[in-house]
């Protein structure tokens, strides 16, 4: 197999919401943050990782293609899986499909946040996450129990998508191109990171190009 080219995604990743990827904290302070966001460890930046856009994108495929591999990332391997082919089968080390053909960048932030968060740290002093408190609540009681504290990336702020596509000569270009369209229809669709299904992670893929041609997710 030969590859014949390659294809460019490129745009913004706006937080329609407050984003949260977790990251670490290597001291645990009284009345600090339990979860906190991921962070470039030299500047301090937020970033999404390359791993968890293209682990999101991915999933979402997965299920909305039925794909049911018992919770664990498709490995079938057969050619007429875009999944595997764009991905790569997971585990399968007798398949026939090549290399991964999709590689995701880390997302940084885009250059407008980038000042926007400069500005705020010169300011305040502090950086511009924001801290949403969860809790569990006792029906019996109505008492609120065992408070948390989850670091997000505040609305509004924008990120730089960078994806690219390896296409092979035994590959239908347009199909691979279709289909990660659809992986990221699907992550707007739904969301990104953690706590979506608490008000967290619903992002928009804006000033979206293709080889430096603009195209819409709709």
């Amino acid at each position: 197999m030969k590859l014949v080219k390659t294809k460019m995604f490129k745009g913004i990743i706006h937080c329609e919401t407050g984003l949260h990827i977790g990251g670490s904290s290597d001291e645990i302070e009284i009345g600090g943050v339990d979860m906190t966001v991921i962070k470039h460890p030299v500047n301090g930046e937020p970033y999404i990782p390359g791993s968890s856009l293209k682990g999101k994108m991915r999933s979402s495929l997965e299920r909305v293609k039925g794909i049911d591999n018992r919770g664990e990332p498709c490995g079938c391997g057969l050619e007429t899986c875009m999944v595997c082919r764009i991905f790569g089968p997971h585990r399968n080390t007798r398949h026939q499909l090549g290399p991964t053909r999709i590689i995701v960048r880390d997302a940084n932030l885009n250059g407008k946040s980038r000042k926007e968060m400069q500005k705020h740290l010169q300011e305040r002093g502090i950086m511009f996450f924001e801290k949403k408190t969860e809790n569990i609540i006792d029906r019996a009681k109505g008492m609120a129990l065992h408070p948390r504290t989850m670091e997000r990336v505040p609305m509004d702020t924008d990120f730089d998508l960078e994806i690219v596509l390896q296409v092979y000569d035994m590959d239908n270009e347009a199909q691979l191109v279709d289909t990660v369209k659809e992986g990221l229809t699907w992550i707007e669709k739904t969301y990104l990171g953690k706590g979506g299904s608490r008000g967290s992670g619903k992002v928009t893929f804006n000033d979206l190009t293709l080889d430096g041609q603009p195209f819409s997710l709709a």
